[in-house]
């Protein structure tokens, strides 16, 4: 499964000369992880109420063709692997025509707050995560 989220640039993302900053990917990225937990069922405030966060721990990014000022964006995620306390995450943003601006790979880590160390993905998580797998 490939989850789609669309994304507008905004002028604040930008740079002077109207390009989107390269970090305002690593958003635009975070924003469609979010929203793909968010539509199977999963808040991260209520995880975090819970003592639960996926946090990166590694992040590959490759900058193909510049986005710009009011571009309108997709934001793909997709389940590369999926362990018992991990997740790799490949993305990538395309304009609405389909022209490739952006891949990454993104290493996300399920960790217990309080002690700040990985911890198992929970079953009813994981369950679902393989079902979009």
């Amino acid at each position: 499964m490939i989850f789609e989220f669309p994304v507008r640039v905004y002028y604040e993302d930008t740079d002077a000369g109207g390009v989107v900053y390269h970090s305002n990917y690593l958003n635009f990225y975070e924003r469609a992880r979010t929203e793909f937990l968010r539509d199977l069922g999963f808040e991260q405030d209520t995880l975090l109420d819970q003592g639960l966060a996926f946090v990166v721990r590694k992040c590959e990014l490759d900058y193909l063709v510049a986005a710009r000022f009011n571009d309108k964006l997709i934001v793909t995620v997709e389940i590369e692997q999926l362990k018992r306390a991990s997740i790799v995450f490949k993305q990538k943003i395309t304009t609405i025509d389909g022209n490739l601006l952006s891949t990454a790979l993104v290493v996300v880590v399920s960790v217990a707050l309080e002690q700040m160390k990985p911890t198992a993905i929970p079953s009813l998580i994981l369950k679902e995560l393989q079902r979009a797998s």
